[in-house]
């Protein structure tokens, strides 16, 4: 249950995987084998865990991929999503070498994505939504509404937005509504 989720990484591992995040991106702009990547100084760091990498330039968005479902080693997968928002998110161009290092990292490790019983037990800054109907889905991060400073109905309508749907398709009993938590850093 994402209220019960309380995932922590200490320092050494959050450095490990923002270096990872460096590397991996890192190897790409220079053509090599990406698979040559450091092992994980800890076991938790090879749990099936989701993760999204994303990536700002002067405090804008340049880039942001994840993977809801943990369905590899979370080490694996931060790498991944690495490389997919630096050169695959396609509302932008791939990442250059002059922007690499203008470039910021914040990573989001998710707990399980469980069924939200009721959207008003929805905390700002704790849990990221996910809400599907007819063959949509919309997805945002925890800490979204916090940068905009949106209170608990803006985050639910921009997250039918993302989705592609009217903002209030969240009251729709034939909505599906997800929550999740983030260890963000």
């Amino acid at each position: 249950m994402a209220e019960e989720f309380r995932f922590e990484l200490s320092q050494e591992e959050k450095d490990y995987l923002r270096e990872l995040v460096r590397l991996a991106i890192l190897k790409r702009l220079n053509n090599k084998d990406a698979d040559d990547l450091p092992d994980p100084p800890t076991d938790k760091l090879k749990e099936p865990l989701g993760a999204f990498v994303t990536l700002k330039i002067a405090g804008n968005l340049r880039g942001c991929i994840g993977n809801v479902y943990g369905d590899k080693p979370l080490h694996l997968t931060v790498a991944r999503m690495a490389q997919a928002a630096a050169f695959e998110d396609p509302r932008f161009p791939p990442l250059t070498a002059k922007e690499f290092d203008q470039t910021s990292i914040d990573i989001s490790i998710l707990s399980p994505v469980t069924e939200c019983p009721d959207p008003l037990k929805v905390e700002i800054g704790r849990h990221g939504l996910i809400i599907r109907k007819g063959g949509r889905s919309g997805l945002l991060l925890p800490q979204v509404p916090v940068e905009w400073g949106w209170d608990l109905t803006t985050f639910l309508e921009h997250t039918c937005a993302k989705a592609g749907l009217p903002k209030n398709s969240w009251k729709d009993p034939s909505a599906q509504l997800y929550w999740f938590e983030a260890e963000v850093f």
